[in-house]
């Protein structure tokens, strides 16, 4: 491809340029102009922590699910698991074959089969078109947390190997206070609670609300030649999957080669003008 790619660099911060574009810097002091931006960090690099009462106060092992790793270390302990996703569930029921496991959740969990007419539902939503979506029918028909599932989780929740209540409304030092008001002692809480953009570096552009990217199909309604993939439900259902991210690529991709070339056009007119203007003042 005749690019330069650099594995192993941290951006920072990405600035305006001055006299048009943007500069790109590196915690390894760089500096890189640029005339455009692909924001490709993804979905999947900032984890979300809610804050409950008395969190810091809590003694027991408390993480992100992007932390979890394996089982056996919760052997014989008490163990939440927060959230109503396929993590919490996958989690959970991997957890239960060595330690006493809850889920807490907001609303009780939905399930959606994982295997329709022998294929898997990944593959009817490929076939059907149903993953090309676009993004304002799939927030009126996806509005809670969906486990795909074979059965098995199903089962488990059915047969008491994992078990589920309400939301904790609080940490005690030792556990959690749960919505009826009763008390319990937990070793461990995981938050299965889902993951932020991971646009830090963008903050100094103020291309960002709250931390979200101000952008429509992937193109920044902010800043012109900054754009992003691999956001979810950027332009439809698989934006931030590898079987969707592709079609994202080449929108994205269009738009950002229009503004440089338009750039690149803007600039021999510059040149030609000034070359003009210096002729004819000799």
């Amino acid at each position: 491809m005749d690019v330069e790619i650099r594995t192993g660099t941290r951006v920072l911060a990405v600035d305006v340029r001055p006299g048009g574009g943007y500069l790109v810097r590196t915690e390894t002091g760089d500096e890189l102009a640029a005339v455009g931006i692909v924001a490709a960090s993804g979905s999947f690099g900032n984890p979300y922590m809610p804050t409950l009462p008395g969190q810091n106060d809590y003694a027991g092992d408390l993480r992100h699910v992007a932390r979890y790793r394996r089982p056996e270390v919760y052997a014989g302990k008490r163990v939440i698991v927060v959230g109503a996703g396929n993590s919490a569930v996958q989690v959970a029921y991997e957890i239960a074959a060595h330690a006493r496991v809850t889920l807490a959740t907001r609303e009780p969990v939905r399930f959606l089969p994982q295997r329709l007419g022998g294929r898997d539902l990944h593959c009817w939503l490929r076939v059907t078109g149903a993953d090309r979506l676009p993004r304002r029918v799939l927030t009126r028909l996806v509005r809670h947390a969906t486990v795909l599932d074979t059965g098995v989780y199903r089962d488990a929740l059915a047969s008491g190997l994992l078990s589920r209540r309400d939301m904790f409304t609080a940490f005690t030092p030792d556990g959690v206070i749960w919505a009826d008001g009763t008390a319990e002692p937990v070793d461990a809480v995981i938050f299965a609670t889902g993951y932020r953009p991971d646009l830090a570096y963008l903050k100094p552009l103020g291309a960002l609300d709250h931390g979200a990217p101000r952008q429509v199909g992937g193109i920044s309604t902010t800043h012109p030649g900054l754009v992003y993939l691999g956001l979810e439900f950027q332009r439809s259902f698989a934006s931030n999957t590898l079987r969707g991210v592709g079609r994202d690529a080449a929108h994205v991709m269009t738009a950002l080669a229009a503004h440089a070339a338009g750039r690149q056009g803007r600039q021999r007119n510059a040149d030609v003008a000034s070359r003009t203007g210096s002729s004819a003042q000799r």
